[in-house]
């Protein structure tokens, strides 16, 4: 080993400097010549789409073409419009329930596997199957499962207790959505339960070998130690899988289609419909663009958030 050491340190010091390569690293446009093809890329496939679609919401746009200058006239449409303000609050329960209860059996999941309980080696590799089944399969598994009469879930479990019978959970107004919470709390709790476990094994061991010498107990290492050093995954894990809840469209579009009525209907369902049912492209365009304009404010106040009290970032 110490010959091979020396080998190495003998050819590095024999090496010849490359002086161009150290040339284009000092200068000042090296940073922004590395990131260039990711921002071509991104404002090609990402920004262009949604300024166009920003210049649709401000004109007249129906049956697929585009008239004259309207103004603000669409949002006006949108924002007077019941069945917005609808999705919005559907969106809004949908988001306040699901993820809370995803984010606590997460947790709660990811501490289990880290104690190294038995068969967890097995477990693990079943944990990935929800997270990577299609919304379309996970829709068509549970729209069997929740079946009216003979559904596995309704026959044995919601009509044996005198819950719901004779129809669908997705058919009942009162239950339609919280049945798509369940489909969805089914779908990515594992999902968090793995990135918490593996935030949990990347943090280092020596502050945790620490506390317990000092006899601090499980709970106190918990609230003490793990949680605040998880604090970053944890908010960008929460903040992502917000988001995508507030947007769901394709398990709602398989299980609901937004119904019974409008009971189930979110922005993206919402958004659909305002696009291909009743060809109303400039307030669709408009809706998107307020859904925009609110993830946008609300990232940047999650954000200082965290920077400030969470130290993150």
């Amino acid at each position: 080993m110490t010959k091979i050491s020396a080998r190495q340190s003998s050819a590095a010091e024999t090496a010849p400097v490359d002086e161009t390569a150290d040339y284009y690293r000092e200068s000042p446009w090296y940073p922004y010549a590395l990131i260039a093809p990711t921002m071509v890329t991104l404002t090609v496939v990402a920004l262009l789409p949604f300024l166009y679609m920003g210049w649709i919401s401000l004109h007249e746009a129906r049956y697929g073409q585009i008239g004259d200058f309207a103004g603000f006239s669409n949002f006006m449409t949108l924002l007077g419009d019941a069945r917005f303000w609808n999705s919005m609050k559907v969106a809004g329960l949908f988001v306040a329930i699901a993820v809370p209860i995803e984010f606590m059996l997460g947790l709660v999941g990811a501490l289990v596997l880290s104690q190294n309980i038995r068969f967890r080696n097995v477990l693990v590799p079943f944990l990935f199957i929800p997270s990577m089944m299609a919304p379309i399969i996970v829709g068509l598994v549970w729209k069997t499962m929740l079946a009216g009469s003979w559904g596995f879930f309704s026959y044995n479990i919601l009509e044996r207790f005198g819950i719901l019978s004779g129809t669908s959970v997705f058919a009942s107004p009162d239950l339609a959505l919280y049945g798509l919470i369940f489909v969805d709390v089914w779908q990515w709790t594992p999902f968090m339960v793995l990135t918490f476990f593996a935030g949990m094994q990347a943090l280092p061991a020596s502050p945790f070998r620490a506390a317990q010498v000092d006899g601090a107990n499980p709970v106190q290492i918990f609230f003490r130690l793990t949680l605040p050093m998880l604090a970053p995954l944890l908010f960008v894990i929460g903040l992502l899988r917000l988001i995508d809840a507030f947007k769901i469209y394709d398990t709602i579009y398989i299980l609901t289609n937004g119904g019974p009525g409008i009971t189930t209907e979110s922005p993206s369902v919402l958004g659909y419909k305002y696009t291909f049912d009743f060809w109303e492209i400039g307030t669709a365009s408009a809706l998107a663009v307020v859904i925009w304009i609110i993830f946008f404010a609300f990232c940047n106040i999650f954000y200082q958030i965290a920077k400030r009290r969470l130290n993150v970032f």
